[in-house]
């Protein structure tokens, strides 16, 4: 029964060294029930071979032996971490194998098919006509070259090269090695001996050693003396517990051109304003707090990066940065050039925020000007603030410098989107990964940090307007506005403050404050006392079809096209549901489905109520009776 196969293993579990049958023996990791696994995913079970106090850890495709007393660092909390960087290297590791001739491929990932259909006349379509006629070269010369596929668990020697720089138990490493196909070699690392030796007893355990090594030195000199262009790592790995930024100076020279790091910062007490002064001394950025410090966190770290990577003559490019949790990720990809270092400057802002009501303007540190075929830099103007703010009157904070360019690279966030929407299986969070990449797709590039809706409402004191309706008023008024993966109430928006402040306004005169209890200096009363100069629309905008007979069409048939017949008869029915008929005779007229002939002259006769008369008459009152009937 299986109740008493999950007391048996429970029983198994709390005595390793009794069998079935009497005998002491140990029990395999194979015969562990699934039942027996954890909320978090891990499952934990007993192993021959076990040190006193080791347990397995399981995770993905992993299993890792793992000391019960902490003696080396391991969190659970962080498996979607951990998921959404195997998918991050998968896809990277795509792209950068594909130019070296090889590919790659993902256990559960179906083909990748390209379908192009043409229209009846036997014209391009429109995306293969857009289409470039080199790159359609390229396509046809690769097609043409024979590809070296590359799979999991087994050592490419065009492939990359990955460094993890503080390992712990090798988790990271070990899925590394299981999961990411086309790696050359990973190198964990951890200045821990305990942590040393255990990584190399859970790579021999999960049978990569000829992949994984384990190694017990510093992180930061481990990649000091990998800064030579042939020594240099495709992959670098950084995930502390606590702040990165000891390591990143070594960590931008260590890379290789265009490869990727991958950096977690934890310590998002100093990151989100608590300890400015801190954050100066790590990140040399000034954090405030705000209602945005999640996202603005995220453009701290970008902008210590991109400033260590500038001394060495490299830049960032910024492929996805999330903050999930209590911890944010960054995932760049560094290159060289030090035509494009100059653009630097102009890369990263000043932070004026108002304490009052927390509207926020952005102050470039540089700017540049094209002339012909070359470009002009020159030092920023500003303030583009006055002493005080002109919406509540109250003083500006100064942050930053912080990273005011995109943080996500859209094209290769759809890419990762599309493998882990298309396989699955292949994680355990893939609903998660694909909820926030989703979102991450949808955020408006070119719009630095967000407005909280709750916030906005809460400084004048009135109630919260509808997410959907604010949304509508922006677009109403002109402007884009999105989500933010950062914040489930944030408002990402090209409007400025003063247009915000006005949609506020008319919301409040439908939902009005008792202004007597405000007080004459309060951020409330000097927005409130304004009069809007915009009358905002609160209806919900519905975008109209951009074409004719827009939506899903018919199904395709032999001939190709669409018949007459079927065009005639979606006009005729276009907006049914708007104009009721009215008359009788455009009614269906339909017989009753029971309706059967008893006699071959005038009479009919229904199975259903025996009620004796014409077809139509008997559907009329077999529905009035079957309503009759269900009603009592």
């Amino acid at each position: 029964h299986p109740s008493l196969a999950i007391c048996w293993k429970v029983f198994q579990w709390r005595n390793p060294t009794i069998s079935l049958y009497g005998a002491t023996t140990a029990v395999p990791m194979e015969d562990t029930n699934p039942s027996s696994s954890t909320e978090s995913g891990q499952t934990w079970s007993t192993e021959p071979g076990l040190l006193p106090g080791e347990t397995v850890v399981r995770e993905g495709k992993a299993a890792i032996l793992f000391p019960s007393a902490n003696e080396v660092f391991y969190n659970p909390v962080q498996e979607f971490n951990r998921d959404l960087t195997c998918a991050v290297i998968t896809e990277f590791a795509r792209e950068q194998l594909a130019q070296r001739g090889v590919r790659i491929l993902v256990p559960g990932e179906k083909d990748r098919v390209v379908v192009r259909l043409s229209e009846e006349n036997g014209t391009e379509d429109q995306e293969a006509s857009e289409q470039p006629e080199k790159e359609q070269q390229n396509e046809e010369e690769g097609d043409k070259k024979e590809y070296i596929t590359a799979s999991v668990g087994e050592r490419c020697e065009q492939g990359l090269r990955v460094l993890e720089g503080l390992a712990a138990s090798g988790l990271r490493s070990v899925r590394f090695a299981l999961e990411v196909p086309g790696l050359k070699s990973i190198t964990a690392n951890d200045y821990s001996a305990k942590a040393a030796a255990l990584i190399a007893r859970n790579a021999q355990h999960n049978n990569v050693s000829h992949i994984l090594q384990a190694s017990q030195r510093d992180a930061s000199m481990v990649m000091y003396e990998a800064r030579g262009k042939k020594e240099r790592y495709d992959v670098i790995d950084l995930d502390p517990y606590g702040s990165p930024s000891p390591f990143l100076d070594a960590a931008v020279q260590a890379v290789s051109e265009g490869g990727l790091l991958c950096i977690t910062c934890t310590d998002m007490a100093v990151m989100a304003g608590n300890s400015g002064e801190t954050c100066y001394s790590k990140y040399g950025s000034m954090s405030i707090k705000s209602r945005y410090c999640h996202e603005m966190a995220l453009r701290i770290i970008l902008h210590s990066l991109d400033q260590r990577a500038a001394v060495y003559q490299r830049y960032i490019e910024p492929l996805l940065s999330v903050s999930v949790d209590f911890y944010i990720r960054v995932f760049v990809r560094v290159k060289t050039g030090q035509a494009v270092v100059k653009n630097s400057a102009s890369k990263h802002a000043l932070l004026y925020n108002c304490v009052g009501c927390g509207a926020f303007h952005l102050q470039r540190m540089g700017k540049k000007m094209s002339q012909g075929k070359h470009m002009k830099y020159s030092a920023a103007t500003g303030p583009p603030v006055g002493p005080n703010c002109e919406h509540c009157r109250q003083r500006h904070q100064l942050g930053g410098p912080i990273w005011a360019e995109p943080i996500h690279d859209i094209k290769f966030v759809q890419k990762v989107l599309g493998a882990v929407s298309g396989n699955p299986t292949h994680f355990r969070t893939s609903k998660r990964i694909e909820g926030v990449l989703s979102m991450v797709t949808e955020e408006l590039q070119d719009v630095p940090l967000y407005y909280v809706l709750d916030h906005l409402s809460s400084t004048v004191h009135c109630n919260t307007p509808p997410l959907l309706q604010f949304r509508s008023a922006l677009l109403h008024a002109g402007y884009r506005v999105s989500l933010s993966h950062a914040c489930k109430n944030a408002v990402k928006t090209d409007a400025p403050a003063g247009v915000l402040w006005d949609i506020i306004r008319c919301w409040e005169k439908s939902n009005p404050v008792k202004r007597e209890r405000l007080s004459e200096t309060s951020p409330a009363q000097h927005i409130l006392s304004a009069a809007p100069t915009l009358q905002a629309c609160f209806e919900i905008r519905e975008d109209e079809n951009p074409q004719a007979n827009w939506g899903p069409k018919a199904r395709a048939k032999s001939g190709g096209g669409i018949s007459s017949e079927l065009e005639d008869k979606r006009k005729q029915f276009q907006g049914k549901r708007k104009k009721p008929i009215t008359d009788s005779s455009q009614l269906k007229s339909l017989p009753c489905k029971k309706f059967r002939k008893v006699r071959p002259l005038d009479y009919n006769i229904c199975s259903v109520f025996r009620i004796i008369g014409t077809p139509e008459s008997c559907f009329i009152s077999c529905c009035y009776q079957t309503s009759q009937y269900l009603r009592i």
